[in-house]
């Protein structure tokens, strides 16, 4: 499959440098807090007819948020082509004897290999468990280098901006900066099909989150550490002084307020416990599962995100999205010892779920994708890279059509076709089509793939028989 429909590009304005990434925390009553309107759907919007607890289906979003250097991750391994990679990647290039192959050739001729931290990434794509999909970036629309050089066609805002990349990446919307994300927008239209109305569709594990933020919904935050949902902690206490100040809390939350300001704050109080009691509850159901967990922080919120799924039926879900953040990736140095480490805590977590999934006999319904600011530059700073643009992602389930690499693997040579300048690859894929054919797989309707992805039309007619890419089997 490696080739696919159009080359897109943009304008060479000025590329925006640094900006800093950072992670919000949040609990589990700034999560309902913020989630007002949660059980209504758009108006006007057309909503599919699920039975609770029945075809179920799970989105888990992994953000490797820095910008990921992945094409060290996903690397040609044989004659000319790794040929080319190693003489653009200078110092940083991989041994070629280093690569764990992958059995899978595009229609170039090129073989491709995987970092070697990631064994069992290397089993679950030859396994048809997972996909590659490569080269993908944000676009406003289709766009060729020669448009790109002419400044013919608009770009995305603040290209090059970890701040602005990684909300694009989270919005799809990437002309702009906005405060909703796609996620969020799936939950707008689908979540008046779950049974329950009082847990978000959208759960995150890594606090506050821009992907899962709709019109109408929030996500709902927990937290490995604390063994799931978080409570307030003076409702929680089971000492006297904690029995003591419990009670003058209940009556303070117990007076009724005119002001409609305090009246709707202790109401989002008084909903914030309610809901950390019913999820905490749920949980406490879960099976134990055979399936080990490493002791990361990554393969703990997996862990996590499968025990959830595993009380789906409890909590009355036939929807759900998942959302944890794996930071660090904006290695400007140390890029090679850095991958050593997190690729190979990425390739055990994506492993061990998988493994759960089966465990639990719902692999097919659950998908697994990752997402990263940008890709890097090919050429070495000196010993790390730099923030590029186009980079290669994982999408890893039953119902994903494994063990290929989607899109056209891109010219690895510097000024070749690919390269818009500074050793900068254009992206052949765009979001939009990536996060259009998962939110077909999770039920969203054509009708509604415009307001889910609102720039969706530059690149794929929404109302197509065919998928923009072909790696999901629906």
């Amino acid at each position: 499959m490696g080739k696919h429909h159009h080359k897109k590009g943009m304008n060479r304005r000025n590329f925006l440098g640094t900006a800093s990434c950072a992670a919000i925390g949040s609990t589990t009553f700034l999560s309902s807090f913020l989630n007002m309107g949660l059980a209504n759907s758009l108006a006007g919007m057309s909503t599919p007819s699920l039975s609770a607890g029945g075809n179920y289906k799970a989105l888990v979003c992994i953000l490797l948020a820095g910008g990921n250097d992945s094409f060290n991750m996903l690397v040609p391994r044989n004659g000319s082509h790794y040929n080319e990679y190693a003489a653009s990647r200078s110092n940083l290039a991989l041994p070629q004897g280093n690569l764990l192959p992958l059995n899978f050739t595009d229609s170039n001729g090129k073989q491709f290999g995987l970092h070697p931290s990631m064994p069992e990434v290397q089993s679950l794509f030859n396994n048809n468990k997972l996909a590659f999909i490569s080269n993908v970036g944000t676009l406003v629309q289709p766009t060729t280098k020669t448009q790109f050089v002419n400044g013919s066609v608009p770009i995305p805002v603040g290209l090059l901006s970890h701040a602005d990349q990684i909300q694009q990446w989270q919005t799809s919307i990437p002309q702009t900066r906005s405060s909703k994300g796609w996620g969020g927008r799936m939950a707008d239209i689908l979540h008046a099909t779950n049974g329950n109305q009082n847990i978000s569709m959208n759960i995150s594990l890594t606090g506050t989150n821009i992907f899962q933020v709709g019109n109408n919904t929030s996500e709902y935050a927990i937290r490995a550490l604390a063994g799931g949902s978080v409570g307030i902690n003076v409702l929680e206490g089971s000492s006297a002084l904690d029995q003591v100040l419990k009670g003058g809390a209940e009556s303070l939350l117990a007076q009724q307020y005119q002001d409609i300001f305090r009246s709707t704050f202790t109401d989002k109080i008084i909903d914030s416990q309610a809901n950390h009691e019913e999820f905490s509850a749920a949980i406490s159901q879960a099976p134990a599962l055979t399936t080990s967990f490493s002791e990361n922080a990554v393969s703990a919120n997996m862990e996590l995100i499968a025990k959830t799924i595993a009380v789906r039926n409890v909590l009355n879900v036939s929807r759900q999205t998942f959302f944890i953040t794996f930071g660090g990736w904006d290695h400007h140095d140390e890029v090679l010892n850095n991958q050593v480490a997190m690729l190979s805590v990425v390739s055990k977590a994506l492993s061990e779920f998988q493994t759960a999934m089966e465990e639990l006999g719902i692999a097919d319904c659950v998908t697994t994708f990752t997402a990263s600011d940008f890709g890097r530059t090919l050429t070495s700073n000196g010993n790390g890279t730099d923030h590029a643009w186009g980079g290669n992602v994982m999408v890893m389930g039953d119902s994903v059509l494994g063990g290929n690499v989607y899109g056209e693997y891109p010219s690895l040579a510097l000024d070749g076709n690919d390269d818009v300048g500074g050793a900068i690859l254009l992206p052949s894929i765009s979001t939009d089509e990536y996060f259009t054919e998962l939110s077909k797989w999770f039920g969203v309707t054509n009708g509604d793939l415009s307001y889910v992805i609102p720039n969706i039309s530059n690149f794929y007619d929404p109302y197509s028989s065919s998928l923009p890419i072909g790696f999901m089997n629906i």
